[in-house]
């Protein structure tokens, strides 16, 4: 890390010294060159106007000593020009031997009455020359001062210009090599402190004491791998507080990922399943196709399922409750059901059998106190007393009927003979058994049908839940209302559900009563109910009847505005013939 670190802090050294020894050779060069140049033509212009004084002073025949003598004190070459452009004198060369400078773009100049100014490079001499020429009577003088001075001053510059540069080099890779080595130290620090976070060591820290972007994100490092520690922590905590939960929860739990290969059980589950093995398929661990399923299911449509499975534990019956895991897979909760389906079968043949044994008795009861009212025996006492006796065993005996049809309703021993039936037939068969009742309590009794599909239902069975409904309302309608009985599609599909409905006008039931009205026994007016005759279980048969057909019921009621029974029965796939 360090000699990458070094190469790129010394390429960038280097890269910034190369661009500014460029820019200083090519500005700083530059600008000395024309600062020397514009000195070197003040002094001799000067030097040139001094030049031509002297010579318009002079008589010809000493024009080459005192060019001779401006050329020694100018340390310049000097030359006395007529006005044709022919030399008169010079201080290096015979003036005969020369040619005409008549074209000479200075000397063009100096005729016209300035200073002429031209560099060029002398043909003589092959060297870069500085000519300034100055008017005189009868023609022009002129200086010309070799460049060489201008040429050897800027290769000194350029050499120390180098000279420097190499030297800045030489510190710079010093200072790479310092600047690599502290700040790959650093970074070595850093990255050892990210290789114990990786193996999950959360209280690593890295230390800085400055102040700089490095420091920055070790810093950002630093609280990060605080923040991680808390919340591993804290997760750590929620799982073991969620492990010791679940493993003191009576039911069994066991969790499995996307792939179906189980994740986690707990103590329950690996009570009964001896053999889990944690991290291999779920079906090497539970072969019932029905919990697979359910676990399947809720795993990749992302759903709760249920299923009921038996054969898991030897004896044992389970509800399983399937859900979908947020992170893919699924979690499975083994209800264990078998105690309650023996309480609950316990409880199922003790009524029947009792309600059995007293069906007997109680018909002996009902007879023998009927024959004793009618042989008049006891006389007026006795009568009242016998006429007690005949009722409570004639309630007795609905109340054991109606018992027994419940606990084989609850249990499945009833059968149900499901066929189309047209829902007009079911209303007008109910309705017609109260005709004589409800002109007798003045109530009018309404059919209202909307319904034109038929659905699949037991005629008697449903005849009896109709009748019930329709018996409640008859008994809670005051004289002059009406009662209702009617169906209407419960949705538009293909094959969608009929709503039946028995709705009165009678006081109506309060809303804490309606979750309960469906539970055997229950009754809103106690002293009312018995009164009636009611056993408390009508509701309670006709909601089992109707749930048997795959259908649901409920009641709608308010206080002073009536109350309407709800059920709804699927309809049939065909249409009856007509």
């Amino acid at each position: 890390m360090r000699s990458r670190i070094f190469i790129k802090l010394l390429l960038a050294f280097l890269l910034v010294i190369a661009v500014a020894t460029a820019t200083l050779d090519f500005v700083v060069r530059r600008a000395w060159e024309r600062s020397l140049r514009a000195e070197i033509e003040r002094s001799l212009t000067q030097k040139t106007r001094l030049l031509a004084a002297r010579v318009a002073l002079a008589p010809r025949e000493s024009l080459a000593a005192v060019a001779a003598d401006e050329a020694r004190a100018a340390e310049a070459r000097a030359t006395v020009i007529d006005a044709s452009g022919n030399v008169l004198a010079d201080s290096e060369a015979d003036p005969r031997t020369m040619e005409n400078h008549a074209a000479r773009p200075e000397f063009r100049r100096a005729i016209s009455g300035g200073i002429g100014v031209d560099v060029r490079r002398s043909r003589t001499v092959g060297v870069q020359f500085l000519y300034i020429a100055a008017p005189v009577p009868g023609g022009a003088v002129r200086l010309a001062y070799p460049l060489t001075q201008i040429e050897e001053s800027t290769a000194a510059i350029r050499s120390g210009l180098l000279q420097g540069s190499a030297l800045a080099v030489l510190i710079a890779t010093l200072l790479a090599a310092l600047l690599a080595q502290s700040i790959a130290g650093r970074l070595r620090r850093i990255v050892q402190f990210a290789q114990r976070i990786a193996g999950g060591d959360l209280s690593a820290r890295v230390a800085e004491r400055s102040t700089d972007e490095i420091a920055q994100v070790a810093a950002a490092l630093d609280s990060t791998a605080r923040q991680l520690e808390q919340s591993f922590r804290a997760l750590d905590d929620s799982r073991q507080q969620l492990e010791a939960v679940l493993d003191g929860m009576q039911e069994a739990v066991i969790a499995v990922d996307p792939d179906g290969r189980v994740q986690w059980a707990n103590g329950r589950m690996r009570r009964l399943v001896a053999d889990i093995r944690l991290g291999g398929p779920l079906v090497e661990t539970v072969r019932h196709p029905e919990l697979l399923r359910a676990v399947e299911e809720a795993s990749t449509q992302r759903a709760v399922r249920r299923a009921r499975v038996a054969g898991i534990v030897p004896g044992r019956t389970f509800e399983v409750t399937a859900a979908p895991l947020a992170a893919g897979g699924a979690v499975a909760v083994l209800h264990d059901l078998t105690e309650i389906e023996r309480v609950e079968q316990t409880r199922r043949d003790f009524i029947a059998n009792v309600s059995h044994e007293l069906r007997t008795p109680l018909t002996s009861i009902q007879g023998y106190a009927e024959t004793l009212l009618e042989s008049g025996a006891g006389g007026e006492p006795g009568r009242e007393f016998l006429e007690i006796i005949r009722k409570n065993a004639s309630r007795m005996a609905r109340l054991t009927e109606d018992l027994l049809a419940l606990a084989r309703v609850e249990s499945g021993e009833r059968a149900f003979d499901l066929r189309p039936a047209e829902p007009a037939e079911l209303l007008q068969d109910a309705v017609e058994s109260f005709r004589e009742t409800a002109r007798a309590r003045g109530v009018e009794l309404v059919v209202e049908n909307h319904a034109a599909r038929p659905v699949l239902a037991d005629r008697d069975a449903i005849h009896q839940v109709l009748s019930n409904l329709i018996d409640n309302a008859l008994k809670y309608s005051p004289e002059g209302r009406r009662v209702v009985v009617g169906a209407r599609p419960h949705d538009a599909e293909a094959h969608g559900r009929v709503e039946f409905f028995v709705r009165d006008q009678g006081p109506g039931i309060a809303s804490d009563h309606l979750p309960r009205l469906f539970e055997r026994f229950y009754r809103v007016d106690k002293a009312r109910s018995r009164d009636s005759g009611g056993t408390g279980l009508g509701l309670a048969i006709a909601k089992h009847i109707v749930l048997a057909h795959g259908g649901a019921i409920r009641a709608e009621s308010e206080l002073g505005h009536g109350s309407t029974f709800v059920f709804t029965l699927p309809g049939a796939e065909k249409p009856l013939a007509s």
